[in-house]
């Protein structure tokens, strides 16, 4: 049964004596020495009774299906999870008698841990267990169980062995057999189709009650997520996704709870706030997703090739449809302008507006640089390659003005074209050697070329 969102602020106090975990909560990275997360590897074979997996239960007033829903899961991974684990079940605030019965099944079960909070909030329940636990691998499901427990062991699987950052249960996967009705289903589709057209995220499903993460990634993304309700996934999910890593997606068999007791509406407003809030940070660039970078050489791309310069390939990939994008943005940006300034003045325009738009794709998409650093400086020294495309258009423009005098629209644009690709293999190699070079790794941050930049 699910919860109604909360929409209050701070974070609630854990009951004393109750943390899932003995480790601290993790420091908060200094924003001025980012530093690259760990390689993925696969995880080490844990002493006896050591839990690697800390499974979340959010809980609020849920006395009728609470002590159910926990024997039902502790069944399941004692007979079929062949790692140490741990239930934590989080209460949000219950005024029913939900903290008796944790507190018993606690004393009970050795592996269920209670935790209480005392404000409502789902996203907050996670952040404030998911920072307390020492597993290397956390998690969270429903307490209704409308999802198959035979997808717990795939979905943490990809996370234990080193594979994924992080691991999601979707509903509307192919292969997913999933039962509810036909307004959950249209609202479910429609979500995840705003979430594609916002924010382009690629993922499947960002509401399935049925998650996972590494405890190195949590403790560098949590920080950033201000979700504490139902957007919480949703967020983690798209700065996730937006930093690089690799989200494992599991078809689940779903029965949806008819008792559940989700405002639909209301939630439904939350989230779509939240969509603006992220998009409107990520256009801004004001979330340090570079902290979230893996270490150079972690990425099979990043290997060295025999008398092939490292990522090369892929730059040339990426500038050449960044290139074709901004010639298009040129191109029109000239036609519409030719007429009311003239050839040079509507050329001059035309290319400084995609060349800034070319240098800011090329420094994210295609050498790899994130945040904010060296932002103003790459843009100077964009410009400094866009003037030099000036002079090869411009001169290209003047001497077939000198030749024919008289020439056709199309001959123009035919002319224009071929000193654009002239610049534009001279722009690939000053963006290369100049202005992204592939700098040595410093020995105060060696974990990432893009800390370099």
């Amino acid at each position: 049964m699910r919860t109604e969102p909360s929409a209050t602020s701070a974070a609630g106090t854990a009951r004393a004596g109750c943390a899932p975990g003995a480790a601290p909560a993790p420091h908060a990275v200094n924003p001025a020495h980012p530093a690259a997360l760990p390689a993925r590897r696969h995880l080490p074979v844990q002493p006896a009774g050591t839990a690697v997996l800390d499974v979340t239960i959010p809980v609020y007033n849920e006395e009728q299906d609470l002590e159910r829903c926990v024997r039902r899961l502790h069944e399941h991974l004692a007979r079929t999870f062949p790692y140490g684990f741990r239930i934590t079940v989080a209460d949000n605030a219950s005024t029913d008698s939900t903290p008796l019965i944790s507190a018993r099944l606690e004393r009970e079960i050795p592996e269920v841990r209670a935790f209480r909070l005392e404000e409502k909030g789902r996203g907050r329940a996670l952040r404030t267990v998911w920072s307390a636990s020492d597993a290397p691998v956390l998690a969270y499901m429903d307490v209704d169980l409308s999802t198959d427990l035979n997808a717990l062991l795939p979905l943490v699987a990809p996370l234990i062995s080193g594979h994924s950052d992080l691991a999601i249960g979707s509903r509307l996967a192919r292969s997913s057999r999933v039962v509810r009705g036909a307004k959950r289903e249209f609202i479910s589709r429609t979500y995840n189709l705003i979430l594609r057209g916002s924010l382009a995220a690629r993922f499947s499903d960002a509401q399935c009650g049925f998650k996972a993460i590494r405890r190195d990634v949590a403790q560098r993304l949590l920080p950033m997520v201000e979700d504490t309700g139902w957007f919480f996934d949703t967020e983690l999910l798209v700065l996730a996704e937006r930093a690089g890593l690799r989200i494992h997606e599991v078809p689940v068999d779903w029965v949806d709870d008819p008792a559940s007791t989700v405002h639909i509406v209301s939630t439904a407003m939350d989230d779509l706030k939240g969509v603006w809030r992220v998009g409107r940070a990520l256009a801004v660039g004001a979330l340090p997703l570079d902290r979230l970078s893996r270490p150079f050489g972690d990425d099979p791309r990043d290997r060295q090739l025999s008398g092939v310069p490292g990522g090369l390939a892929r730059q040339v990939v990426g500038f050449c449809v960044v290139g074709a994008l901004s010639t298009l943005c040129y191109l029109l940006l000239y036609s519409l302008s030719r007429t009311a300034m003239g050839p040079q003045l509507a050329n001059a325009v035309a290319l400084l507006v995609s060349a800034v738009a070319n240098t800011s794709a090329n420094r994210r998409l295609t050498f790899g640089v994130r945040g904010r650093d060296r932002a103003v400086r790459h843009q100077a020294q964009g410009l400094a390659v866009f003037a030099i495309g000036l002079a090869l258009t411009s001169g290209s423009l003047a001497a077939l003005d000198a030749a024919n005098p008289d020439a056709a629209h199309s001959t123009e644009v035919a002319v224009l074209v071929a000193a654009n690709l002239a610049a534009t293999v001279l722009r690939f190699l000053l963006f290369r050697a100049w202005v992204f070079p592939d700098r040595p790794e410093s020995p105060h941050h060696p974990h990432s070329k893009d800390d370099a930049r």
